[in-house]
C-alpha cells in the first residue's frame, strides 16, 4: 500500500506542475511570424518569414508600419525566408541589428541593417557580412543571437535534402551544419566581420575559422540563458528524434554534436569515419514514435528567468511543431536532466519563443499568425481551498459522484483533466448538491478533479477510475 500511495502523490504533483501554464492570445494578425526578440524596452519585434519584421508594443497591438521590409530581397517559401533577427548590444546607441535571410540565389545571408528611427529602420542601408550556398531547399538553421561576450553566433542546418548526403555536418570546410561566431565591431580580411581569435579552428588550415561547433542537422532555434551564459541548441531530428544539446557558458567551442552519424543518442550512419568521432551527446531528447505520434520537430526557446511563472524558474521551455505541445527540461543536478511535455495548445504551428525585456515567455504560431503570452494557469494546487466536499466511490467504476452538501457555498464548475493535464470534462453552472458523473467513457487511470464555488475559490480532488 505504501507504494501506491507514493505512486499517487509523484503522479499528483506531476500533474499539478503540468497545469500551471495557459497560453494568452497577446497579438493577432501576423504573417508566418517565425522569429521574436527584443530590446531595451517594453515592445517586442516579430520576424515574419516573408521579409518584413513588426514591432508589437505592450498592448499586442502591431504598428501600422513595418520595422523593416526588405520582401524584395528574401526568397520566401518552404522553410525560406526571413528566419531571425538579432540586436547589437549596443543598439541603444548605434542602431546596428542583424538579420539571417534565404535571398533570391538560395544562399544563407547575414546582414547588419540600422536604425532609422525608434519605430523604423533604414531598408537601404543593408551591410552584407556572410552569404553562404545553399545546395537545397531545406535545413536552413536560421537563428541569430550576440552571447555575453559580444560576439554574434548564427545557427546553420546541413543544408538539405535528407540524411546529410554531402557529410556537410561533420565537414570543417563548409559552414553548413555549424555554429559560427564572428566578431562584428571588427574587420579582417577584406571582410565585414573579424574572426575572435579564441574561436577553435583557428590556425587550422582544415577548418574555417568562424566554426564554433558542429555536428549539427538542423537547429533551426537555439538561446542564450540570461542568468548564466551557458547555450541552449534545439536540433530538429531526420525521421525518428529531436535532440536538444547545452554547452556551458565556460566552453572553449569545438563540440561535435554528432549527426550525421548520431540522430540523438542513436545511430544513424556508420560510414565517413562514424565509428571513431568523439562527440558531445544530446542532454534530452524525444521520440517521434511517443504518444502523441504527430511530434516530428522541435522549435527552441529559452531558459526562464521572469517572475510570472515562479514554478519554472530555470526550467528550458521548448515546443513541437507538429503536435504544438510545449515542454521544459529541468536541470535536476549536474549532467542529469529532465524532460516533461506540459500539454498541447491551439498555436497553430509553434514556430518561435520570444523573451521580453522582463524574462516573460510568449510563442508564435506560424500558421496562426498569432503571438500567445505564456501565463500562469488557473488550476489551483491548494486541496484545502473548499473544504466538505465528498467523491465517491472512489475507485470509481461506471459513476462518480461529486458531494457538495456539507459546503456553505455553491459549486460553480468541475474540470476533470487525465494523467497529462489534458482536460478531459468541464461541466459549468453545476446548480447541484450532488453531481453525478459517467465514466463509461474514460479510460482507466488518475485523474485530477478541479472544483470551483461561486466565489471564485478553487480546489482539486484525485480521482482513480477502473
Amino acid at each position: 500500500m505504501k507504494r501506491i500511495i507514493g505512486f499517487v502523490i509523484v503522479l499528483l504533483s506531476n500533474i499539478i506542475y503540468a497545469q500551471n501554464i495557459e497560453l494568452e492570445t497577446f497579438a493577432t494578425g501576423l504573417s508566418s511570424p517565425v522569429n521574436i526578440k527584443h530590446t531595451a524596452d517594453d515592445r517586442l519585434f516579430v520576424v515574419e518569414q516573408s521579409g518584413t519584421i513588426q514591432i508589437i508594443d505592450s498592448n499586442g497591438i502591431i504598428n501600422p508600419e513595418p520595422f523593416l521590409d526588405i520582401g524584395a530581397l528574401v526568397n520566401f517559401g518552404g522553410e525560406r525566408g526571413l528566419l531571425a533577427m538579432a540586436f547589437h548590444p549596443d543598439y541603444v546607441n548605434n542602431g546596428f541589428f542583424y538579420v539571417n535571410y534565404i535571398n533570391k540565389s538560395n544562399n544563407t545571408v547575414i546582414s547588419r541593417f540600422s536604425r532609422n528611427t525608434k519605430e523604423t529602420a533604414n531598408d537601404t542601408s543593408e551591410l552584407v557580412l556572410l552569404e553562404v550556398s545553399q545546395p537545397f531547399n531545406n535545413h536552413n538553421g536560421g537563428d541569430l543571437h550576440f552571447g555575453t561576450d559580444g560576439y554574434l553566433y548564427i545557427s546553420l542546418g546541413d543544408g538539405g535534402s535528407g540524411g546529410d548526403p554531402g557529410n556537410r555536418s561533420q565537414t570543417l570546410t563548409t559552414l553548413l551544419g555549424k555554429m559560427l561566431r564572428i566578431d562584428v565591431d571588427n574587420l579582417s580580411a577584406a571582410k565585414n566581420y573579424a574572426i575572435p581569435p579564441d574561436n577553435p579552428f583557428v590556425g587550422n588550415a582544415t577548418a574555417l575559422p568562424e566554426i564554433w561547433a558542429y555536428g549539427l542537422r538542423n537547429p533551426f532555434k537555439f538561446s542564450f540563458d540570461s542568468a548564466n551564459g551557458s547555450m541552449w541548441i534545439a536540433d530538429v531530428g531526420q525521421s525518428q528524434i529531436e535532440e536538444i544539446n547545452r554547452a556551458e557558458a565556460t566552453s572553449v567551442g569545438g563540440e561535435n554534436y554528432g549527426w550525421r552519424c548520431f540522430e540523438g543518442t542513436s545511430v544513424f550512419s556508420s560510414s565517413n569515419n562514424c565509428e571513431s568521432i568523439n562527440h558531445s551527446p544530446p542532454i534530452e531528447e524525444y521520440a517521434h514514435t511517443q504518444t502523441p505520434q504527430n511530434r516530428c520537430s522541435i522549435t527552441g526557446g529559452y531558459v526562464y528567468r521572469g517572475n510570472d511563472l515562479p514554478d519554472f524558474q530555470g526550467l528550458y521551455f521548448f515546443g513541437d511543431f507538429c503536435s504544438n505541445e510545449i515542454g521544459v527540461v529541468e536541470s535536476k543536478a549536474t549532467n542529469d536532466y529532465e524532460l516533461k511535455f506540459i500539454d498541447s495548445f491551439s498555436v497553430g504551428g509553434i514556430s518561435a519563443f520570444g523573451e521580453d525585456n522582463d524574462g516573460e515567455l510568449y510563442v508564435a504560431g506560424v500558421n496562426s499568425g498569432n503571438i500567445f503570452r505564456i501565463v500562469q494557469s488557473n488550476l489551483s494546487t491548494n486541496s484545502k481551498a473548499i473544504p466538505n466536499i465528498t467523491v465517491y466511490p472512489n475507485p470509481a467504476k461506471g459513476i462518480v459522484n461529486f458531494d457538495f452538501r456539507a459546503n456553505q457555498n455553491t459549486p460553480s464548475r468541475l474540470i476533470i483533466f487525465d494523467a497529462q493535464g489534458k482536460k478531459i470534462l468541464d461541466y459549468e453552472n453545476i446548480k447541484k448538491e450532488v453531481l453525478t458523473i459517467s465514466t463509461e467513457n474514460l479510460n482507466s487511470g488518475f485523474y485530477l478533479a478541479e472544483i470551483s464555488d461561486i466565489t471564485g475559490v478553487k480546489t482539486i480532488k484525485k480521482l482513480l477510475i477502473e
